[in-house]
């Protein structure tokens, strides 16, 4: 009978122990939800991976030619999840490291467990650790394989079912690998400056890890969110394709850069300067067509270089700019109508006394014209036109010339020089800026002021992106050329031009840049270093800017040697002498390279054109004034 107390007593422990069992399961629940829960969540995530993030692919950069400058490489980044590594960390180090070429110690090290805490203070074993990056897709491919022939020594057949289960995911799933791209510079040096290099960051999101490429300096920052295209993403099902970045193609020729690269590197060997900078552009369009800096370094492994090695000196390095600023005063000085080339100035026979100071140049000069101040780069000449502008005016000049702004080249870390308001000059500085001191200027600043002297007094934004285009080579967008503004009028600009045609010839500064096919304009400058308040005597910032062919420009060509060491004047600073050799180099071959239609052989053009005689003008006599800039030195002969 069930009322016995029999039946009672047995129906009691069979409730208990239903009851038991029913707390331990929950126990044992809660246990796996709490406690394991985040070790369980990591081993399924590795043993289904139903997230993943497909990187886009960055786009290449090309010359003007389509020449590859820069490209993205497929590689993995190779990883490891320590967790389900079974123990046999020693056994899997020993067959990777010669797969992936690394040091096996260390290898074994990265694979070692950490065990670490989570936000609820409960310990976990860490699942991700990065072994190596930028793995070439052939060694990952023996990486995988000699992981999958993974033998442990023992017969699997006598292996329980979880144990089999380890062992399988020790074999696919404990190393992994994740796609990154390699960014790769067939050229290494080959204009570095200009392209930059980049960096890679992991990164994660919901959608999974993803290693980012980012651009660091030069193009590759300047245009990285193009070049880096779109994520897309794998979400069990669902899946988004990346989208690649674009190619940027620049309006630098590899052709023309390689000729200027290896010119400067003569120039290096045989004057030892701190640094060499070269630019080579169309005056018409500013199109840059190379920008060349020595030092220079492998864009492949940059970290190898000193961080001063990296910078781009045409953009960053302002320098008080020497004689070749004559140049840009005298044109504005002849749109203003306040000189023709014909006015004569008294150049004190190289010594003018003006505001305290005594002003010197490099010769003893008497009368001379406007056009001859040019042609002997006198320093008092370019004084006294300076004077006759007065400051607000020659400031105005120098401001519709560029200086003291940016030029508007899309890279980083351009320099906008130094000039002060007028309103901030000593009474000395109207006799010392027209010569090219007491302001700051970049080499790319005078490329593209000189480059507006052959553009009939316009001034162009320096081009350096002809297109964009997708990976099949078909156009996204193309860029044209841009005016800034009408600088000084076209019949300023011609007369100047007649004046530089002059500094070429043997009365002039720079015979040395004469070419023998073209007709040069130019101008030379050569400036002592001024360095904490002072100038560093035998240490010299020295160049020439000139275009060819003069009269239909098609190439200008600037040519900067800065902190040239020359104490004892043996070897030369002054820029007709060590520039001026460097542009001829790099222009007759730049000129051939890129079919220049030639005007005639040398002897067949005339030195330069016949001078009428010196109309009467105003002559500008000494004057003497106001007090020098404290802490200044007298300006040097060196301005040449």
């Amino acid at each position: 009978m069930m009322n016995s107390p029999l039946a009672y007593r047995r129906l009691t422990l069979l409730g208990s122990f239903t009851v038991l069992c029913f707390v331990a399961l929950g126990a044992w629940v809660a246990h796996v939800q709490i406690e394991q829960h985040e070790p369980l969540a990591l081993l399924a995530q590795a043993n289904n991976q139903r997230k993943a993030v497909r990187p886009s692919r960055r786009g290449s950069i090309r010359d003007v030619r389509g020449s590859l400058l820069a490209t993205s490489v497929p590689v993995k980044t190779v990883c490891a999840d320590p967790s389900l590594l079974w123990g046999q960390q020693a056994l899997v180090a020993r067959t990777l490291a010669p797969c992936l070429g690394v040091d096996e110690g260390r290898l074994l090290q990265q694979l070692q467990p950490q065990l670490r805490t989570n936000a609820a203070g409960r310990p976990f074993t860490n699942a991700y650790v990065v072994l190596t990056r930028k793995l070439p897709l052939p060694q990952w491919q023996q990486a995988t394989q000699a992981m999958s022939r993974l033998s442990i020594g023992v017969d699997e057949r006598k292996l329980r079912p979880r144990q089999q289960q380890a062992l399988r995911a020790l074999r696919e799933k404990a190393v992994f690998g994740q796609d990154d791209q390699w960014r790769q510079y067939p050229g290494h040096s080959l204009a570095a400056h200009l392209l930059g290099f980049v960096s890679s960051d992991d990164l994660e999101d919901e959608r999974g890890r993803v290693t980012e490429t980012h651009g660091v300096t030069g193009v590759e920052l300047a245009w990285d969110k193009v070049l880096n295209g779109v994520h897309g993403w794998c979400d069990g099902g669902e899946e988004v394709a990346a989208q690649p970045g674009l190619e940027v193609v620049l309006t630098l020729d590899a052709g023309v850069q390689n000729i200027v690269e290896a010119e400067l590197e003569k120039a290096m060997q045989q004057f030892s300067p701190e640094s060499l900078s070269a630019i080579v552009l169309q005056p018409r369009s500013g199109r840059l067509l190379a920008l060349a800096n020595l030092p220079t370094f492998d864009a492949n492994r940059p970290s190898a270089y000193p961080v001063a090695t990296l910078r781009n000196r045409a953009l960053a390095d302002p320098s008080e700019p020497g004689s070749t600023f004559k140049a840009m005063v005298v044109a504005g000085a002849l749109d203003a109508r306040v000189v023709t080339l014909d006015d004569q100035f008294d150049c004190e026979q190289g010594q003018f006394a003006y505001a305290g100071r005594i002003l010197h140049d490099h010769e003893s000069y008497g009368l001379l014209t406007v056009e001859q101040i040019i042609t002997k780069s006198s320093n008092i000449g370019a004084a006294k036109i300076g004077i006759k502008m007065g400051e607000s005016r020659l400031h105005d000049y120098i401001t519709r010339f560029g200086f003291g702004a940016r030029t508007g080249i899309e890279l980083a870390g351009e320099s906008r020089g130094y000039l002060r308001p007028a309103a901030d000059w000593e009474k000395l500085s109207i006799s010392r800026i027209p010569m090219g001191h007491e302001l700051l200027v970049t080499p790319m600043q005078m490329m593209m002021a000189i480059s507006a002297i052959a553009n009939d007094g316009r001034l162009m934004r320096p081009m350096l992106v002809d297109r964009l285009q997708d990976e099949q080579g078909n156009l996204v967008k193309r860029f044209e050329p841009q005016v800034i503004r009408q600088v000084v009028s076209p019949a300023a600009a011609r007369e100047m031009v007649k004046a530089l045609k002059t500094v070429v010839t043997p009365a002039g500064t720079a015979a040395q840049a004469r070419l023998e096919h073209y007709t040069v304009a130019g101008k030379t400058g050569t400036a002592e270093r001024f360095v904490n308040g002072t100038y560093k005597s035998g240490y010299y910032f020295s160049s020439f800017a000139g275009f060819f062919p003069a009269d239909e420009p098609e190439l200008c060509v600037l040519v900067v040697f800065d902190n040239l060491h020359d104490t004892d004047r043996r070897k030369g600073h002054y820029g007709g002498k060590v520039a001026g050799p460097v542009f001829r180099a790099i222009g007759e071959k730049v000129a051939a390279y890129m079919r220049v239609a030639p005007e005639g052989p040398l002897e067949a053009r005339p030195e330069a054109p016949a001078r009428r005689p010196a109309r009467p003008g105003p002559v500008l006599a000494g004057e003497t004034a106001f007090m020098a800039l404290p802490g200044s030195a007298p300006a040097r002969s060196a301005s040449r």
